[in-house]
């Protein structure tokens, strides 16, 4: 229960420095939304002033903020600049497909990263390990942008097995076939998310386990004449588990923060390219709701990172 309380702390006291600092850099811009309105003959200064007054921009800075963080208190994160729309409501009907996107690389990343990692450490300085490692390094200098262009010319293009962009085809399907129509669509995008997280992984994990293998409980268990499957399940995996969830809880921004480039690139609309569209026209309060959410969604998946950690290994003391 402490640990709980600690960590729901910890939540709420970087999401207030987080809230902070995004505010004030976003009022740090040389541009705003509204500066844009000079540009338009039609639009008068006061037209332009009454905007601010109904958004409240015409308080002082301080003012603004905590009205902005009693809102966020409430669920409330403003109204578009552009749209006119209520913010969490645009931002919950986009949210959906970025966290599907997300949890199906991460878990893809997490199997196929670990059989590879341990393949490649069990069969150290062979062919397999080998290929393993210039797998993961051409993974990790991959440009996501650039693996997704070459997967549009050749999958799309070239040989016409998926579409180029979208979540769904233009005629309309129900039921189970939306479901594979949509399946059809993130396929492309999240086989991108995949490739491009592995290279990392894998080669994280062929060190821990070369570390492992190293070690004196491993060669007492060999000695023992234990099986290769009993030495990976009793001696290889516990030990592995505790780096790989940080890790994966620690790749969580890099995830989220990679979709805005997939999302703008293939067309989805999430939450990713919500946030870029948003960030063309200023539209603030989009932003604003976008940083906070992301920046929960990251505390929330490191503190169940932690608390995992502590359910496979109580003697671990994290604060």
């Amino acid at each position: 229960m402490i640990t709980f309380f600690n960590k729901s702390f910890y939540i709420f006291f970087m999401l207030f420095l987080i809230s902070l600092i995004s505010f004030l850099a976003i009022h740090a811009a040389p541009n705003s939304f509204f500066s844009a309105g000079g540009l338009n003959p039609n639009m008068t200064p006061e037209a332009i002033e009454k905007l601010k007054a109904v958004y409240g921009l015409d308080k002082p800075l301080f003012a603004q903020y905590f009205d902005w963080i009693y809102n966020i208190l409430t669920l409330n994160f403003g109204i578009s600049f552009v749209s006119g729309q209520d913010v969490s409501s645009e931002i919950l009907q986009r949210l959906p497909v970025t966290l599907t996107m997300n949890l199906i690389a991460l878990i893809f990343v997490f199997v196929f990263s670990l059989y590879l990692g341990i393949k490649a450490a069990f069969s150290y300085e062979t062919k397999s390990d080998y290929f393993i490692r210039q797998l993961s390094l051409l993974s990790f200098s991959m440009p996501s942008f650039y693996l997704a262009l070459l997967f549009i010319i050749f999958f799309s293009i070239e040989l016409e097995w998926f579409p180029i962009a979208g979540l769904h085809s233009i005629e309309a399907k129900d039921g189970f076939a939306n479901i594979l129509d949509m399946v059809w669509h993130l396929s492309m995008p999240i086989a991108v998310m995949m490739f491009t997280g592995l290279g990392s992984m894998i080669i994280y994990i062929r060190s821990l386990t070369l570390e492992i293998l190293k070690s004196d409980y491993y060669y007492f268990a060999l000695s023992r004449g234990l099986s290769e499957g009993k030495l990976l399940r009793y001696y290889v995996l516990p030990n592995l588990m505790p780096p790989i969830i940080t890790l994966l809880g620690l790749s969580l921004p890099g995830l989220i923060g990679g979709s805005v480039i997939l999302e703008s690139i293939f067309g989805i609309e999430g939450m990713g390219q919500l946030f870029y569209m948003s960030a063309l026209s200023r539209d603030y309060p989009i932003i604003m709701g976008i940083l906070m959410i992301t920046a929960f969604l990251t505390l929330f998946g490191n503190m169940l990172a932690d608390l995992i950690l502590l359910r496979l290994n109580p003697y671990i003391t994290r604060t």
